[in-house]
């Protein structure tokens, strides 16, 4: 990783202000987070713990109506979690009815 002498700069007259401390993360800017732990929570286990009732998977949107939350707010808690519930981790046989 590449640091330039200003940034280094920074973080020594940090260290020599506050000691170790100082170089620790600062707030960053932005909105705070509205979506608790919970509601992330329960999100992720819905995702892995059931099924949305008729279906062999949760969709986004199925989800977000049964949670309360929008399809996107579901879609990122999925990406950031690693989440897909569209794939199938076993080998699932298809019955043709004739």
């Amino acid at each position: 990783m590449r640091t330039t002498g200003f940034t280094v700069g920074l973080w020594r007259n940090r260290f020599i202000a506050e000691g170790v401390t100082g170089l620790g993360d600062e707030p960053r800017p932005g909105a705070p987070r509205e979506i608790g732990d919970e509601k992330i929570e329960q999100v992720v286990r819905l995702t892995l713990e059931k099924t949305a009732k008729g279906a062999t998977h949760w969709s986004s949107r199925m989800l977000a109506v049964r949670t309360g939350l929008s399809q996107s707010t579901i879609s990122r808690i999925w990406r950031a979690f690693g989440l897909k519930p569209h794939r199938t981790e076993s080998f699932q046989l298809s019955l043709i009815h004739c």
